[in-house]
């Protein structure tokens, strides 16, 4: 029925795998807002996540009407990703040993909104001494687009099972779109929404939820059957072989 009988690993980027807040939150400062702290952020909803709470929507408003306003700070994220936006803990270790071990396809799906998304996270991934050009998927998603058919389309070019697929994400929408697509969800409560939300307003089960960068890590080699150490000396180009 199916051509291949590899494992899938779909990550989300920011906020899954990214620390995207740390990169918005430099780039609001630089431009004279504030986004609050990241329990409050994660609370937030569309436009009021970026243009902040109580606190800081009026002066965030004042600042960014105009259009040329947005594009100096989407100049201003771009340039911040691209030379000091982190992976994190953990995460580069963990991508490099997916990588390097025969038999799992990687995938990376993104709603980045800095210009060139492509080219902002093949920086970054570098910058940990990883090449974007290894993963076996890669899609650039446009805002509010649903990641389903993303997803689908990762199972249909690469052959794979949908019950040897596994997916990650920190919005309950990604949960709903790993279902809809039929993968193995992982969900993780530190990127843009936090584990109460997850779980008491859109009931995303307390049992896929890591809490932390470590926590997921540790779930991900578990059900990989990977071990704990890592020697980065193995040669990725295993992966492909």
């Amino acid at each position: 029925m199916y051509a291949s009988r590899d494992k899938l690993i779909i990550l989300d980027a920011d906020g899954t795998i990214i620390d995207a807040f740390s990169a918005i939150e430099a780039a609001f400062t630089q431009h004279g807002m504030a986004i609050g702290d990241l329990d409050r952020f994660q609370k937030r909803r569309n436009l009021f996540k970026y243009l902040g709470g109580i606190k800081e929507f009026p002066r965030n408003l004042a600042k960014s009407l105009g259009n040329s306003n947005r594009k100096e700070l989407i100049n201003t994220l771009t340039d911040i990703y691209r030379e000091r936006a982190e992976l994190y803990p953990g995460i580069a270790p963990l991508l490099q040993q997916l990588l390097a071990t025969p038999g799992i396809r990687v995938g990376l799906v993104t709603r980045n909104v800095t210009h060139e998304p492509a080219i902002t996270l093949s920086r970054l991934f570098a910058r940990h001494d990883l090449d974007i050009q290894q993963l076996d998927f890669f899609s650039c998603i446009p805002l509010k687009t649903p990641k389903t058919e993303h997803f689908s389309a990762a199972l249909k070019q690469l052959e794979i099972n949908p019950a040897r697929a596994f997916a990650c994400g920190d919005e309950h929408n990604d949960y709903l779109s790993m279902q809809a697509a039929g993968f193995n969800p992982f969900m993780v409560s530190y990127g843009f929404e936090d584990f109460r939300r997850l779980t008491l307003k859109y009931a995303v089960p307390e049992v896929i939820i890591s809490r932390t960068p470590q926590a997921l890590s540790e779930r991900i080699r578990h059900a990989f059957d990977l071990p704990d150490e890592f020697t980065p000396a193995l040669n990725v180009a295993q992966h492909s072989a």
